[in-house]
């Protein structure tokens, strides 16, 4: 059994916006640096090994938590395609749009990624895991890894809420993810 905790990256101009960043590499902004500035991990993480996603994003707050991570691609965020750069609420606005967002896992943005996909590329980056892990990630990743540890199938709003500035961990066992606790605060 191995603990990991995840953490979402701090906010970016985009995230204020609610605009859908996927793979587009956009940094911190400047009270996304401020705020990553006051976080702290909990003294659980002691001697965890860190890793992140390779984007600005996740290696800026990274570098704020005082980590010196691994980087993996497969931790990086999914790939909303076209929609990247759109807020939710403009594409709410096309039509059939609605239907689209009723696939849950397996909704995927022209050219970009499925949640399942996402999940694939998460269960063979545990598989590799020895030893505790602290990870510092995206919302997506965040999302898809809810999914496989609750069987939450994102067709509606998930049974927990997620909070930003928070760590959230789980058992890996070898074969399945875990849920063990949400919204750990990294604020001291």
């Amino acid at each position: 059994m191995i603990a990991v905790a995840f953490i979402r990256h701090a906010p970016t101009a985009w995230n204020a916006e609610h605009r859908l960043q996927g793979r587009t590499d956009m940094p911190l902004s400047e009270s996304g640096r401020a705020t990553a500035a006051t976080w702290r991990l909990p003294e659980a993480f002691a001697g965890y090994e860190a890793w992140a996603s390779p984007l600005t994003r996740t290696r800026e707050t990274a570098s704020l938590l005082g980590l010196r991570p691994k980087f993996d691609d497969r931790l990086i965020e999914t790939s909303w395609g076209e929609w990247e750069g759109h807020t939710l609420a403009r594409l709410r606005e096309r039509p059939g749009f609605l239907e689209v967002e009723k696939r849950g896992l397996d909704l995927a943005a022209p050219g970009g990624e499925s949640v399942r996909q996402v999940q694939v590329r998460l269960l063979d980056w545990l598989s590799g895991l020895t030893k505790p892990a602290v990870v510092v990630t995206h919302n997506g990743v965040l999302r898809a890894v809810y999914a496989l540890a609750t069987g939450w199938t994102m067709q509606d709003k998930p049974p927990e809420r997620m909070e930003a500035a928070m760590a959230h961990v789980y058992v890996w066992d070898g074969k399945r993810l875990i849920l063990d606790k949400l919204n750990l605060p990294l604020v001291p």
